[in-house]
């Protein structure tokens, strides 16, 4: 069962971060985004925490916090430390919580880790750890991502035979993606699963495409 209190401190601790940076209060479209896009790493982190035995609470607060650096703004090589920054602006409010040093140290570890698998400090790369990044990735690939990532490639302007070969890379990548690994059997088979459904939309996609030029055989 998840410590609501702690939750709820964090969340106030997460939202004050975010409403009190001036980055994000001059890019409104980007504050909204990082929110949702956190809440819901730690909706699928609480997943595999449940089917994995992990701390309920701590996964989620690990998760809560993985994208706090983003009050910051960074540039692109700002962006890769972005996991480990998110860690030393963790770790104060995690001690004031009262949890114990090592599980500090845990969370702080997976969200230092969670975007190129490089910490600033000591720890273990436990399942626990890894589930930060596991659950930021599978929230990489929804229901709503397809639609973003087709607007941002410009995938309604381009030229069919582009759209037939961005379509059959796309599905290319996604299948090599499917071995990725991942820190649980829990994350697996979401990951799996998630993989499974961009697959799935990207071949009735290249099918509807085939059959937009000719009179199938």
């Amino acid at each position: 069962m998840l410590n609501l209190p702690l939750i709820q401190q964090t969340e106030n601790f997460l939202r004050r971060c975010f409403d009190e940076s001036a980055y994000l209060a001059a890019h409104e479209d980007e504050k909204a985004y990082r929110l949702e896009h956190t809440y819901r790493v730690a909706n699928i982190g609480r997943q595999i925490a449940a089917k994995e035995g992990f701390d309920e609470t701590e996964t989620v607060i690990a998760c809560l916090l993985h994208d706090i650096s983003y009050c910051e703004e960074f540039d692109e090589a700002g962006w890769l430390d972005h996991g480990r920054r998110a860690a030393q602006i963790a770790r104060p409010f995690l001690t004031e919580l009262g949890l114990a040093e090592d599980r500090v140290n845990d969370i702080c570890y997976g969200i230092a880790i969670h975007v190129d698998d490089e910490a600033d400090f000591p720890g273990e790369r436990t399942p626990f750890a890894l589930t930060v990044g596991d659950a930021d990735n599978i929230d990489r690939f929804d229901a709503y991502r397809i639609h973003e990532i087709l607007c941002r490639d410009g995938f309604t302007e381009k030229s069919f035979d582009e759209k037939l070969g961005y379509v059959t890379k796309r599905i290319a990548k996604l299948r090599e993606l499917k071995d990725m690994p991942v820190g649980t059997s829990a994350a697996k088979e979401l990951w799996t699963s998630r993989l499974d459904y961009y697959i799935g939309f990207y071949e009735k996609l290249l099918s509807q495409l085939e059959n937009s030029k000719s009179i199938m055989e």
